[in-house]
Order: C-alpha cells, then structure tokens, then sequence
C-alpha cells in the first residue's frame, strides 16, 4: 500500500468516525432520547423504490415497529457489518416478535445502488429487511428528515468512490415517530432484547 493511499484510507476513516459522533452528539445532547421533541425531531414520510422495482412507503409499514439504517451496496465495512447483526438479531426473535419489526434499508448511493443491485445484496441478509432506492432529491429529502450525514469521498488511488455517512440504526414506533436507535457497537442480543422487550412487554 503507498503511502498516498494509506493517508486516504486513514481519512476516510476518520471521516465517518466524525460523522459518527456528530449524529450522536445530536442524538443525546441536542435532544435526550425519548423526550417528545426528539421524536417529533427524527423521520417523516417516504415514498421509494425497493429491491424488487415496488413502490414501498412509510404507510405501508405504519403499526410496525421499523429499523431505520442509511447505507449503500459499495461500503466496505459498516454497512455490511450492521446487516449482519440486525440479521443475527432478528434471528433471535420469538417469530410472533419478528412478524411485528420492519427493517429497512435505505440507500445514500442511488446512482449505483439500483433495485436490481440491491436485490442482489440482498441475497446475504435477512429477507425480512427493505432495501430502498430513489431519485437523489428523494434520498436528500428522507436523509434529511432523519438527520443523517453523507457525503461522496472521492481520491485519484481508486477507480470508484466511497460514501462517508451515519452509522446509527433508528427504531421507530407503530406510529411512525421515533423511540430509540441502536449504535454500531450494538450487540445482536442487545437489539433482539430491547424488541422483545417493546414489542412482548
């Protein structure tokens, strides 16, 4: 690896470990989880394309509780990573339990993340997950409306570009307003339990 190349992957990393903080931060600081007005604050309607070329919107999965994450097929590592676990989480799941959650997947990549790419990467994950797509004014408005970052990040060492972006999974209730989010660092069975503790009682 060169040395040029080393210093862009540093930067990248440490990109998305700003990224990382700063929705956090914005979490609980600039709202304490699970007051009213981070809840009104966090998500809003959509309305975009999934991974079989269907339109899917907020409505359709309204008396559900759904697993809100941004990312895109291209990433390396995160996104990969935080599907495995929600998977391995959901797998935990009383089916009773499963049948009531909604995860969805909403792409920050559209110019290359098309339904049929994410039908493909699809294949590796749960089957119980959403992937979603849309024009760019479509995911800015939806990723603004979640508070999300992302960005392009683009060097000379590589043919195609990365995406810098938020790493939380956002869980929102029946009614479609936010309760709680799960961090990278978040274990399966920490998720699996906090569901079963929401959705069972």
């Amino acid at each position: 690896m060169s040395k040029r190349t080393f210093l862009f992957l540093v930067s990248f990393l440490g990109l998305a470990l700003v990224g990382s903080i700063a929705a956090g931060y914005w979490l609980v600081s600039g709202g304490r989880i699970g007051q009213t007005e981070t809840a009104d604050l966090i998500g809003g309607p959509f309305s975009l394309t999934d991974e079989t070329g269907a339109t899917l919107s907020n409505e359709d999965l309204k008396g559900r509780y759904m697993m809100v994450f941004f990312g895109y097929t291209y990433c390396p590592d995160v996104c990969p990573t935080t599907l495995t676990v929600v998977t391995q989480a959901l797998d935990m799941l009383e089916p009773e339990v499963r049948e009531k959650v909604e995860p969805v997947f909403i792409t920050i990549d559209p110019a290359r993340d098309t339904s049929e790419a994410l039908a493909a990467y699809s294949q590796h994950f749960h089957d119980r997950i959403h992937y979603l797509t849309g024009t760019p004014e479509q995911i800015g408005e939806v990723a603004k409306a979640y508070r999300v970052f992302y960005q392009k990040v683009e060097s000379e060492e590589f043919s195609d570009y990365l995406m810098d972006h938020s790493t939380i999974t956002y869980l929102m209730g029946p009614d479609g307003r936010y309760v709680s989010h799960y961090g990278f660092n978040s274990e399966p069975d920490e998720i699996a339990k906090d569901l079963t503790q929401r959705i069972a009682g």
